[in-house]
């Protein structure tokens, strides 16, 4: 039935209801059939729309699937080629960020959406996410700087010297962020930007450390025989190095209660406080064993007695 024939039906049906006093209903079929006109001319649009919905759902997660796999192939051909591996987790971080940014400029441009109305989105929205997000820059900025004077690499463990900073061994670097966990395993993510800002301590830069170790002996106790048993104690470790001449046993200081003695000595980074440990417990064993004594702090008052007479 064509739209002329319906017009006719509805203007003999709007007659018939004046005469009996229903006027005016007319207009509002006339209404309801426009709209449902309207809407079947629109079905087509709605549901290639649609499709286009779909389609960007499904090219989505295929893209993700790719740009992991993309990462992935990446990350392996930075590391055959034997990068740092700082380096190689901030690439891959930078790149997954911009193969994401390309893969929704492509669905929101296959939704028809115009590549210069998506440029100028992008480029307004940059300007307003700059200036909102100034700490994310200069974290991001911080990172490059990182990687390119490389104060530190994964695996280092490092002392953020600052208020309230924080120390572990680096896990990783990323483009915002490096994760450091500490000793008891706790994971703590710091921004790159405040690294890049403070001082860092590098415990592990250097293959060796050189270690000191202070204790005190009683004012009684025999100096030279303290130091011979040190001397000998640190020839004796598997884990000092070098000879006689790089190891150094000192009188440190002439304190209220004890003399302190002091000894330094280099040792493997990684065996730094092993080492530490073990010379302690072969100090005082050895001390005790030849009468050396260790004293605690103490004071001795003398009480003078006035004559009462």
């Amino acid at each position: 039935m064509d739209m002329e024939t319906v017009n006719e039906t509805v203007e003999k049906v709007d007659q018939g209801l004046e005469e009996i006093g229903l006027g005016g209903v007319s207009d509002n079929i006339k209404e309801i059939l426009n709209l449902k006109e309207y809407m079947a001319g629109q079905i087509p649009a709605i549901v290639g729309f649609g499709l286009k919905v779909v389609l960007a759902i499904i090219v989505f997660f295929v893209g993700r699937k790719l740009i992991r796999w993309a990462v992935k192939l990446m990350k392996r051909s930075m590391e055959r080629a034997r990068l740092d591996e700082g380096v190689v987790q901030f690439a891959c971080s930078a790149g997954k960020a911009v193969l994401y940014t390309m893969l929704i400029f492509n669905i929101a441009v296959s939704l028809g959406v115009t590549e210069s109305s998506v440029a100028a989105l992008l480029g307004t929205a940059g300007v307003a996410i700059g200036l909102a997000l100034q700490g994310g820059l200069a974290n991001l900025a911080g990172g490059v700087l990182l990687l390119v004077f490389k104060p530190f690499v994964v695996g280092d463990y490092i002392i953020q010297n600052q208020q309230n900073g924080c120390e572990g061994t680096v896990a990783r670097i990323e483009m915002c962020y490096t994760t450091l966990l500490s000793i008891d395993n706790k994971k703590i993510v710091v921004p790159n930007g405040t690294l890049s800002n403070s001082t860092i301590i590098n415990v592990t830069a250097k293959e060796t450390r050189k270690l000191e170790i202070k204790v005190g002996i009683s004012y009684e106790s025999n100096i030279q025989k303290a130091k011979e048993i040190l001397e000998k104690i640190l020839l004796e470790d598997p884990d000092t190095q070098g000879d006689r001449s790089e190891m150094v046993v000192f009188v440190d200081q002439l304190a209220d209660s004890a003399v302190i003695m002091g000894l330094r000595v280099w040792v493997p980074t990684d065996s730094y406080w092993p080492v530490k440990w073990r010379l302690n417990q072969k100090i005082k064993e050895e001390f005790d064993a030849q009468g050396i004594v260790i004293p605690y702090n103490q004071m001795d008052i003398y009480v003078h007695h006035k004559d009462q007479t």
